[in-house]
């Protein structure tokens, strides 16, 4: 496969703070319409690659290509077909949730904002407490408004972190439902890391396994279950976590 085959290409990725490297020399690919996993313990690394991918931060070395366009150089042609949820990054918290998600559909240039915000208040249930302010959300709630938001422009790339944390489990398997129904209908790529295995388990395609700053497995889940011989994920994500596994050997494409 070449370059072109893929929506986000990653080369060589490093990130060094003061001299303590977070991500280290990291590369991957992603196909269209898949959903990716990015998976580690704490202080893993994945915080920080999510950052450069939305262009955020600026790599130390390394190359990130999203939809074509290296994200250092001209993430502006792309941005408008690229969304990030998650519900650590707080909306304004004095405007209502209707006033949020008009002002997040100007910035966006959504047309026909007015019919979107509609359906989509109607697809994430927000209707009972559009008018209320952002602040005075539960944290189910706002996770929910965050989930409407990230898709308000219909995103192409949609990265999501714990996008599903603080919902309870109805409400998260809810929540899950929407995003397949997403991609299903529109053929969106996602790039999500979690702590929910059973979410990994059921979205994720592939996923990409980090400690340390390293990437040191990749797979899709039944693989890595199969590769580890391990019962499911969690149990996956905890020989990872603790060093119960060699590094692999990164592949510039992998198949």
């Amino acid at each position: 496969m070449t370059d072109t085959d893929f929506i986000i290409t990653v080369s060589g990725l490093t990130k060094i703070f003061d001299g303590i490297t977070a991500v280290d020399n990291t590369s991957f690919s992603i196909r269209p319409g898949t959903t990716t996993g990015l998976l580690g313990g704490n202080g893993a690394g994945k915080t920080t690659t999510i950052a450069m991918l939305l262009g955020l931060l600026t790599p130390t070395q390394g190359q990130i290509r999203i939809l074509g366009e290296d994200m250092v150089r001209n993430r502006h042609r792309v941005l408008e077909r690229l969304n990030f949820s998650s519900p650590y990054v707080d909306l304004p918290k004095r405007l209502s949730v209707r006033e949020n998600l008009n002002v997040y559909a100007r910035l966006y240039g959504v047309l026909d904002s007015h019919a979107h915000i509609a359906a989509l208040t109607e697809d994430f249930a927000l209707g009972a407490f559009l008018a209320k302010p952002y602040g005075d959300l539960s944290s189910g709630q706002k996770t929910r408004v965050l989930l409407a938001k990230a898709l308000l422009n219909k995103p192409t790339v949609l990265l999501m972190d714990e996008p599903t944390a603080s919902l309870d489990p109805e409400t998260a398997d809810w929540g899950r439902a929407r995003l397949e129904t997403y991609q299903a209908q529109t053929g969106a790529t996602y790039f999500l890391a979690s702590h929910n295995m059973a979410e990994v388990e059921r979205l994720c395609d592939d996923v990409l396994m980090m400690r340390a700053g390293a990437l040191v497995d990749q797979g899709s889940p039944t693989q890595l279950i199969e590769r580890h011989g391990r019962r499911d994920m969690e149990e996956v994500f905890l020989a990872v976590a603790r060093g119960e596994t060699a590094k692999f050997q990164q592949s510039k494409t992998p198949s």
